[in-house]
């Protein structure tokens, strides 16, 4: 498992390649920085033979550019797909891939250097976790003088889907089947024959904001307008603005709760969505601080941890401070400190979500280096 300081001193490239839709971006980290000048290419996804020249011609440039010789290639690439083997299945945004094509495999016979194929979801988790999110809140923790620590985190993004992650005691957790994290098809809160990315993305944004302005659809503006609008810096119906992000929030946090009772850990948010964190990120923790009622009318907590909003100063000052208290050892009259509240930080990348994909498809390479 690779450290934060670790990171930053590894002498290794890796080269990288942030994969879209419609466009590729190439470029090499060495101690979690770039270290070459982005080479853009094409995606070329209607046309398979393309699309894979372009991406062998991408990394022959970024590695042209290199500093020193690459030890691995380490990047993103949408699923469905058998990252474990570098099989990438039938894609949507890139449908020239049918039936199965051996990406990684090829990669490797072309450079001859390692190749590690994972979902985006996953790698800006384990930056996050690497480098991010994580380790700044422990040192905030260790700071106000906290007991607590913290060494797991789901990690969601919010953008054209809804993505997730998972990481476990520092390791990034890939599942049996490369489908872990998928948080995109949990139930939607408010209909139950959806799944929850049609009420956690940009189209869902936009599709309340035109429902609750009275507008077709094809007429809603973008989420970055309608967080203006919701802002009071863009003209337009700042009501409808303000529900569409509170009603994401209150399904990404119906989600996220399902997922963190399983994880109990803490929470970050990445995204091009996640720069509207301070219009939806007070109902996703609402949402996570709920209640259930039982038959007899009894309220029981959504989840047993209380859910603290970490962009918010006097939500992250209790969470910092906790609950420490002194506690006797049965027989004796020693006392041993204690912090008894339970609880979970939510708040949004502190990398940014490209940069947290480069770190954690770097400390991904990097630690299997290790065991090669």
């Amino acid at each position: 498992m690779i450290l934060e300081s670790s990171l930053h001193s590894d002498e290794r490239v890796v080269l990288t390649l942030d994969a879209g839709g419609t466009s590729f971006r190439f470029s090499a980290i060495r101690g979690g920085k770039a270290v070459a000048e982005t080479v853009a290419m094409p995606s070329e996804g209607y046309d398979l033979p393309r699309c894979l020249a372009n991406i062998e011609s991408g990394f022959s440039q970024v590695k042209a550019k290199c500093p020193a010789p690459p030890s691995a290639i380490s990047f993103a690439f949408p699923g469905p797909a058998d990252y474990e083997n570098g099989i990438i299945g039938d894609l949507g945004n890139l449908p020239g891939f049918r039936g199965g094509v051996a990406l990684g495999p090829m990669l490797e016979d072309k450079f001859g250097i390692p190749v590690f194929i994972n979902n985006d979801g996953d790698l800006f988790t384990y930056g996050e976790a690497i480098a991010g999110f994580l380790p700044q809140v422990n040192r905030q923790l260790e700071q106000a003088g906290s007991l607590k620590r913290y060494r797991n985190l789901f990690g969601v993004t919010l953008g054209t889907g809804f993505g997730g992650g998972i990481v476990r005691n520092g390791e990034l957790f890939r599942g049996d089947n490369s489908l872990p994290g998928e948080i995109w098809l949990m139930r939607h809160k408010h209909h139950a024959q959806m799944n929850a990315e049609e009420g956690a993305c940009i189209r869902a944004a936009r599709r309340v904001y035109a429902e609750q302005a009275g507008i077709p659809f094809e007429s809603s503006p973008d989420p970055r307008e309608i967080s203006k609008i919701a802002a009071d810096e863009h003209p337009g119906d700042k009501a409808a603005a303000l529900e569409a992000y509170r009603r994401l929030g209150e399904v990404v946090g119906d989600a996220l709760g399902n997922a963190l009772t399983l994880v109990d850990g803490l929470a970050v948010i990445g995204g091009g969505l996640s720069k509207a964190q301070r219009h939806f990120l007070p109902a996703v923790v609402d949402e996570l601080n709920a209640h259930y009622t039982n038959p007899q009318g009894k309220q029981i907590r959504r989840l047993a941890q209380t859910v603290f909003n970490l962009e918010d100063p006097a939500h992250l000052a209790s969470f910092l401070q906790g609950y420490t208290c002194e506690v006797l050892v049965p027989g004796s009259g020693r006392k041993v400190r204690h912090d008894p509240l339970p609880r979970i930080g939510v708040g949004v990348s502190r990398l940014g979500t490209s940069e947290a994909v480069a770190v954690g498809a770097y400390a991904y390479a990097v630690n299997q280096l290790a065991v090669l």
